[in-house]
């Protein structure tokens, strides 16, 4: 899967099936915000969603940045994912 990090609009990027997918972020000090998915209409592919975050938990390893999810969606991912809880900052639970 091929994300892009499109730092203009603030959002990494994959296209599922000829759609883009973007989950939108920002940053404060050390840390990544990511504030929304966007997803195409009648677009129910969780696999590729799932895929997607855990491809951005890379990108926030490799960049040494911790994650502050605030969207539900993206929450429900670290409840269902563990292995991830140690990229949330202290005192941030889920």
């Amino acid at each position: 899967m091929e994300i892009k990090d499109n730092t203009f609009q603030r959002q990494f990027e994959a296209l599922h099936n000829g759609s883009l997918v973007s989950v939108e972020y920002s940053f404060q000090e050390r840390k990544i915000f990511l504030t929304r998915i966007n997803l195409p209409a009648g677009f129910n592919d969780e696999e590729f969603v799932t895929e997607l975050l855990k491809n951005i938990m890379a990108i926030a390893e490799e960049r040494r940045l911790k994650v502050v999810p605030t969207f539900p969606k993206i929450a429900a991912f670290f409840r269902k994912n563990p292995r991830y809880k140690e990229l949330l900052p202290p005192g941030i639970k889920i």
